[in-house]
């Protein structure tokens, strides 16, 4: 299946995943204890590479799963991947879409 068919599918079969896909582009925030914190950050157009790549068979770029559909690559690292099982089985997940972290995100120890 050529890419643009598997983003009609998201576009039309998989709503909660389009949605995940536009809010990091934009980003979401939300107010915790009279603050307004980044709760989504934002990737920029960055988030539609992402989802190419992992379309194209890239791993650790993009993958979702949701109303039995499969799109993506899976991540190829062995914790990400246990991780998305473990909250997927325990909290009935009804959609799952998964992203790298953007540098920004990423902490050095303790940090």
């Amino acid at each position: 299946m050529n890419i643009q068919d598997q983003i009609q599918i998201i576009k039309t079969k998989m709503p909660e995943t389009y949605k995940a896909i536009q809010d990091r582009e934009k980003g979401v925030t939300d107010v915790i204890d009279g603050k307004r914190v980044t709760v989504i950050p934002v990737y920029g157009a960055e988030v539609y590479a992402l989802v190419r790549r992992g379309l194209r068979g890239e791993p650790n770029c993009f993958w979702a799963m949701e109303a039995g559909y499969v799109m993506g690559t899976p991540f190829n690292m062995p914790t990400v991947s246990r991780d998305i099982a473990w909250y997927m089985v325990s909290f009935g997940c009804l959609h799952v879409c998964t992203f790298p972290l953007l540098p920004s995100e990423v902490t050095n120890g303790t940090h």
